[in-house]
């Protein structure tokens, strides 16, 4: 198995409903300059999907604060992510979540992505892409894990941090703790003062 990071994330235009309800072409380059988490899930109407989706949703002024777009995709159509918007959550809808749902009927987008499963339906791919348009992280569950949002953004504020400070970020780091200068010094110092923890 290949993997995208480092790369440049695989272009794509496909039909979204965003979140005033509009159904309209979405394509990864209009992102270009701000970060994208994007996030593959199974199918519409299922039963993990949405309590992924709705995470999401909870924590996107997080990630906004962090100029990051998160985009949603399924092999569903778009009429079918309208309709499961349109469904309330407690008949087993997602409601007017805050990012855009792209339909990758042709599944092109997930093979692309290498997560198409089986030729059916994605994995749960997720993928941290920079403002240039690279791939920095990518994560792949299987179809019953669902993933954690807290890590996402963990990720996402090590990328930062490292882009703006040139240090790297250790094992567990979260935002507001020290991290590592990329050296052995660097590295010596920091497990000597971590050793304990």
């Amino acid at each position: 198995m290949s993997t995208l990071v480092t790369k440049e994330a695989p272009g794509f235009t496909a039909q979204a409903v965003f979140p005033n309800d509009e159904i309209k072409d979405l394509s990864l380059s209009d992102y270009k300059g701000k970060y994208v988490l994007l996030f593959f899930y199974p199918l519409d109407f299922t039963f993990v999907c949405p309590s992924e989706i709705l995470a999401f949703d909870r924590a996107l002024a997080a990630f906004q604060e962090r100029n990051t777009e998160v985009i949603g995709v399924s092999v569903d159509s778009q009429f079918t992510h309208h309709a499961w918007r349109q469904t309330p959550v407690e008949k087993g809808g997602i409601g007017k979540v805050g990012f855009p749902l792209v339909a990758d009927l042709s599944k092109q987008i997930s093979t692309d992505y290498g997560i198409l499963f089986d030729g059916a339906v994605a994995l749960r791919g997720l993928f941290l892409i920079d403002k240039e348009g690279t791939v920095r992280h990518a994560l792949v569950n299987d179809l019953p894990l669902g993933r954690s949002v807290d890590e996402a953004l963990r990720v996402l504020d090590a990328l930062q941090f490292s882009e703006e400070h040139g240090d790297v970020c250790p094992a567990n780091w979260k935002k507001g703790e020290e991290a590592m200068k990329p050296t052995a010094e660097g590295v010596a110092e920091y497990l000597s003062k971590h050793a304990a923890q």
